[in-house]
């Protein structure tokens, strides 16, 4: 199947000294494609620099930060590597979101290549591409999305077909993360010492307002009648901070919500132990790695029935689900989720590195050796 390695184009948002759940899912991908038996090369173009340390990168990974200081350049460059040199051969692109797939299509089409977009959630959920640039969809050979709930909204209104999709779920490396004990030092600085600690964690954006924080905030009153020692902790930063804190202090339970702010990478793992329950009943999650970090941290976690964050935790095999817009729903998942008792879900190893892996190993020969579509991703 793998008579020698593949040399592919990888055009992506970010992946390497960038946080959040697109670049790990980057740099998942990178690592998983340059695995044995495919050992791809991989030529990698983020869109956005670094603005942290890039860290180890796999040799087979070329990762081209230069272009990413402006639209113009990234497109030049992207052009410059697959017209400039004429001894420059891929087998095929990967487009890392769909803002990226006019320039992605731009160059399928002109060199005859396998183009394979992924799909991670509300960026293919409805049509956001200008008049213009429609025609970029039908460049696409294949097209990967994390959840089974993202390609059914696709094909709601793309031109593409059910065959042509391949629905490759986040992975979650769970050698990094494991149950403990909640730490002192953190539960002294927030305040949280002998309570009952709801967690969330998510950027606080106010063009994403949709992630379940208002809908815990809502029903924090009625539970502390309940739980009377119960805490949310929020982690995370961003615009929609103030709005939250304000709507808190309004809610009454200001005393009883904590804004945690920006945590590091390397603390992840000891504020997730720190919860009883992490919540996170929203509305727009294309999947949501942060489900699976806490259930690697062995954190009983409350996922939505409205987004694909259902399908994160296998449809409430792995947590509960509740429907975002039932404030009673919310509140008795989250006392279901307070009673469950802690430890990592047997079920967690269906979204392991190994089988993202073979998951994406079956993909990739499937759309760039044999120039076909359809094929199913392994189990």
């Amino acid at each position: 199947m793998y008579p020698d390695s593949s040399s592919i184009l990888f055009l992506c948002t970010d992946a390497y000294g960038t946080g959040g759940g697109i670049a790990k899912f980057n740099r998942d991908l990178c690592r998983a494609l340059t695995t044995e038996p495919l050992s791809a090369q991989i030529t990698a173009l983020p869109r956005v620099a670094p603005s942290e340390s890039i860290g180890e990168i796999p040799s087979p990974v070329d990762y081209r930060v230069e272009a990413a200081d402006s639209t113009l350049h990234y497109l030049w460059e992207v052009l410059r590597l697959t017209f400039g040199n004429p001894h420059t051969e891929y087998d095929g692109i990967i487009c890392g979101h769909m803002n990226l797939l006019p320039v992605a299509a731009l160059v399928a089409q002109i060199r005859r290549l396998p183009l394979l977009v992924i799909l991670h959630g509300v960026d293919a959920w409805k049509l956001h591409l200008p008049t213009v640039a429609m025609p970029s969809l039908y460049a696409i050979d294949s097209f990967v999305s994390v959840s089974q709930y993202t390609k059914d909204r696709f094909l709601e209104w793309a031109p593409l077909t059910d065959e042509q999709g391949h629905v490759i779920p986040n992975c979650i490396d769970t050698s990094l993360y494991g149950p403990g004990p909640k730490q002192n030092d953190l539960l002294g600085r927030y305040g949280l010492k002998d309570r009952t600690v709801l967690l969330t964690l998510g950027r606080l954006s106010s063009a994403e307002q949709y992630k379940g924080h208002d809908e815990v905030l809502e029903v924090l009153p009625d539970l502390s009648d309940e739980v009377p020692d119960i805490a949310y902790l929020v982690c995370g930063d961003g615009d929609d901070r103030p709005r939250l804190k304000a709507k808190a202090k309004r809610l009454g339970v200001e005393d009883r919500t904590v804004f945690a702010g920006y945590v590091p990478e390397d603390e992840k793992a000891d504020h997730y132990r720190l919860a009883d329950a992490f919540v996170m009943p929203g509305r727009g999650e294309g999947f949501g790695i942060v489900y699976f970090e806490a259930l690697a941290c062995g954190v009983p976690v409350v996922a939505s029935m409205a987004d694909a964050s259902q399908e994160a935790v296998r449809n409430g095999e792995l947590g509960t689900v509740v429907d975002p817009d039932d404030p009673d729903n919310i509140k008795a998942g989250i006392l279901d989720a307070l009673r469950e008792p802690q430890g990592v879900p047997d079920g967690l190893d269906y979204f392991s590195v190994d089988r993202f892996r073979k998951r994406w190993h079956r993909v990739v020969d499937d759309c760039f050796r044999t120039s076909t579509t359809g094929a199913s991703a392994a189990p």
